[in-house]
């Protein structure tokens, strides 16, 4: 959450001044879409340059929507929106980014994306990123509880009823905020008001129809604006995809087996680097010493502030992505051999500390999936099923459920789950890592399926979360061409339609190694964690 902060708080700074804030819709229920228009369109943005030194043709602008999407003309809300402009002769659209989570800013993804792709195929689009509503620059922006992830939390293992008391208290907590901080706001935040608001920056836009890139929950939301709005669908890349028959308890269980399958390829690769690490040659032992430090820092968190929990926190992150092994593995290492806590502390402030954006960004998480679908209202089941899984999923169970456990206590009614089977929309192309821990394999085969036409794409072996503008050439080579013309691999049979090599692991880190790099690709700094 820490690198989905720092994300946020770069995207609020690029529309510093741009947004006004406005009072704040409850269409959210909804799995179609009126064929006409309710209401005038919007004024086109009006479009100022944000550029920043990564990005300097970066513009920025605002659109005022409907917070109630059903009452076109009652209160609006303000939607923060990002531009970089085409420069081709050819031009194939608006090209909308979402990073993912829910609660993700989009407003940096817009530069990065247009500066990671072929500079002929981005000429082409005018890259539009956006903060949904609720997110970041959108006013009003979501915040129930600010420092809610304040060191040091609860131990995420319940294994006192004082213990589990605790823990449930925090997250009932939280929802009683939410209600009683944004309960004007809270009926209409969800994965379909999204999709209406982006439809009104469709329109906005002039456009006629959209091109869409989405990562993680971007996924969704892609597939669902595609079931309400077929025909408004040009061209659509989801990677890293979300199975929408588990959304949200079970995709949060699956996850918990995938993430536990990266922690020991975690700990396997830091027992191949035991001449740098010096944590023991076997996988297992290296495992037990990382439960050993966690039992530790449950009795005496390091510097008063990394705790059990917080531990959990900074090394969820490795299971997003394997760039980080390296600088958590020597965190890792310096602790348990030199007894020396100072690299832990400054690993749980770069991947696993949240701060206000942070906050921001938990809210608007848990407001869209505690009120997307219904969640279990009686504990015991929590309690029941993820007992059950820590069996077998001891890394992130725990932590998993603790982090969602507010949709038990959610104060608004769930919606109706989207059914996003679609044969109407046009052929949309999908990538997916075989060993993706946050969205696992099987959620792309699903997709994959119920999308007539639609190109599966596979990194065979891989483990990032978000794999497309990442260094993979033969993944970016697929992509590029879907853009260019709309060209997409067909298989002859089996899930996949195209496969991939996976990239190197990464290796231990050298004195020649660029510190100020250590936090890896740009890309996963922008989707962030937990998403």
């Amino acid at each position: 959450m820490k690198k989905r902060a720092a994300a946020l708080c770069g995207a609020a700074a690029v529309v510093a001044g741009l947004v006004t804030g406005a009072p704040a819709d409850a269409s959210a229920g909804a799995t179609s879409a009126p064929r006409t228009t309710l209401h005038a369109p919007a004024a086109k943005p009006a479009w100022k340059t944000c550029g920043t030194k990564d990005y300097p043709r970066l513009q920025c602008a605002s659109l005022k929507v409907p917070l109630d999407h059903a009452h076109p003309r009652g209160r609006q809300i303000t939607l923060a929106l990002s531009r970089v402009p085409h420069t081709a002769k050819k031009y194939q659209g608006p090209l909308l980014v979402n990073p993912g989570g829910p609660g993700g800013s989009g407003l940096t993804l817009a530069g990065f994306v247009a500066s990671s792709l072929p500079r002929k195929v981005a000429a082409q689009y005018d890259v539009i990123g956006f903060d949904p509503r609720g997110v970041g620059a959108s006013r009003p922006a979501l915040n129930c509880r600010p420092g809610h992830f304040s060191p040091v939390r609860p131990d995420s293992l319940p294994v006192t009823p004082a213990v589990e008391k605790a823990n449930l208290d925090r997250a009932a907590a939280f929802a009683k905020a939410c209600a009683t901080k944004h309960a004007d706001l809270l009926p209409y935040i969800g994965t379909v008001s999204a999709v209406r608001d982006m439809d009104a920056i469709r329109q906005a836009l002039g456009a006629e129809k959209i091109n869409y890139f989405g990562y993680s929950y971007g996924t969704y939301l892609g597939t669902v604006y595609a079931k309400l709005y077929p025909d408004r669908v040009r061209r659509a890349v989801l990677d890293s995809v979300v199975d929408p028959t588990g959304v949200w308890y079970a995709d949060n269980i699956r996850q918990d087996h995938a993430f536990n399958d990266r922690h020991l390829a975690f700990t396997a690769w830091v027992a191949k680097h035991d001449a740098t690490y010096k944590l023991g040659t076997d996988p297992a032992t290296v495992e037990a010493k990382w439960y050993a430090m966690r039992r530790a820092l449950a009795k005496k968190p390091a510097d008063g502030r990394v705790g059990a929990s917080e531990l959990e926190d900074t090394f969820v992150p490795g299971g997003y992505y394997n760039g980080y092994w390296p600088y958590l593995a020597e965190a890792f290492a310096a602790y348990v051999n030199g007894r020396d806590d100072d690299p832990l502390v400054e690993a749980y402030e770069n991947f696993g500390a949240v701060d206000a954006a942070g906050d921001n960004g938990y809210s608007v998480y848990s407001a869209v999936q505690c009120a997307d679908v219904a969640w279990p209202r009686d504990w015991a089941q929590w309690r029941r099923d993820n007992w059950d899984t820590y069996a077998k999923a001891p890394f992130m169970t725990w932590s998993n459920a603790w982090y969602n456990a507010p949709c038990a206590f959610w104060p608004t009614s769930a919606r109706q789950p989207v059914d996003v089977s679609n044969d109407a929309a046009p052929p949309m192309l999908l990538f997916q890592a075989t060993n993706d821990a946050a969205t696992p394999y099987e959620g792309g085969v699903a997709v994959h399926r119920l999308l007539r036409g639609s190109s599966l794409v596979v990194e065979q072996g891989g483990g990032n979360h978000g794999i497309t503008l990442s260094g993979n050439t033969c993944l970016d080579k697929h992509l590029a061409a879907y853009l260019t013309d709309g060209t997409m691999p067909r298989g002859s049979g089996g899930a996949a339609d195209a496969v991939c090599k996976r990239l190197p692991e990464p290796k231990p880190l050298t004195a020649k190694s660029a510190r100020s790099s250590a936090r890896g690709a740009a890309l996963h700094g922008l989707l962030g964690f937990r998403g």
